[in-house]
């Protein structure tokens, strides 16, 4: 019988969203801690998904989408991990909360998680995310001998550097993606692969169906 982490993935986000620290400068944010446990982060760790080789680095991942890895229950489905957190992200009670936390409605929204590797050399220039995106939450999952300095860079509708999220294992971000919610990474040296999961909710129109977690 395979074990099933769904449940305490269940808890883990509902005690975060509890807990998240909201911050409203120069948008709003909220910065999350003990996102999942160390368990399910090292089990997403241990997937068997080395990091691409990525000749040019533009700022945008958009550039790179071939090398992209999605989550999705046809894809990883011999993986319980992969298939316990969309199912997780998918119960009522987690969406209620995040609906209730951010004040937005995604009920008709569709789930969409990004597994991320980002190596030395990485940066992603400021930029809004587009309007097909309901939402936008960033969990870290390398381990406490990361730099903390990794996290994700906030900015100003002018492009001013704000601030940055912190970068321990299962800490992470939510913003709503609007006009103004300019965030990016600046390009610093990273002395190690960068791991991390994306998830998005978005709308009928996303043309990209084969990245989202079906």
């Amino acid at each position: 019988m395979v074990y099933s982490e769904k449940n305490g993935i269940i808890e883990s986000l509902l005690n975060c969203f509890d807990n998240a620290d909201v911050h409203t400068d120069p948008y709003n944010h909220w910065l999350l801690s003990n996102t999942l446990t160390r368990k399910h982060c090292d089990r997403l760790l241990d997937l068997p998904l080395p990091p691409a080789e990525i000749k040019t680095l533009t700022g945008r991942r958009e550039e790179n989408n071939q090398t992209r890895i999605f989550l999705t229950s046809k894809k990883y489905s011999s993986h319980s991990i992969c298939q316990d957190l969309i199912q997780a992200f998918k119960e009522q009670q987690v969406l209620s909360k995040i609906e209730r936390l951010c004040d937005i409605d995604i009920s008709k929204g569709h789930l969409r998680i990004e597994y991320t590797q980002d190596v030395d050399g990485f940066w992603l220039e400021p930029h809004t995310d587009i309007g097909e995106k309901l939402f936008t939450m960033l969990v870290y999952l390398s381990s406490d001998s990361e730099p903390d300095d990794a996290g994700t860079d906030i900015f100003d509708s002018d492009h001013n550097w704000v601030g940055r999220a912190p970068f321990k294992q299962d800490n992470g971000l939510i913003f709503i993606p609007g006009s103004d919610t300019w965030h990016g990474f600046v390009k610093r040296p990273l002395a190690a692969v960068r791991r991390s999961i994306i998830v998005n909710f978005v709308t009928d129109n996303w043309r990209e169906r084969w990245q989202l977690a079906l």
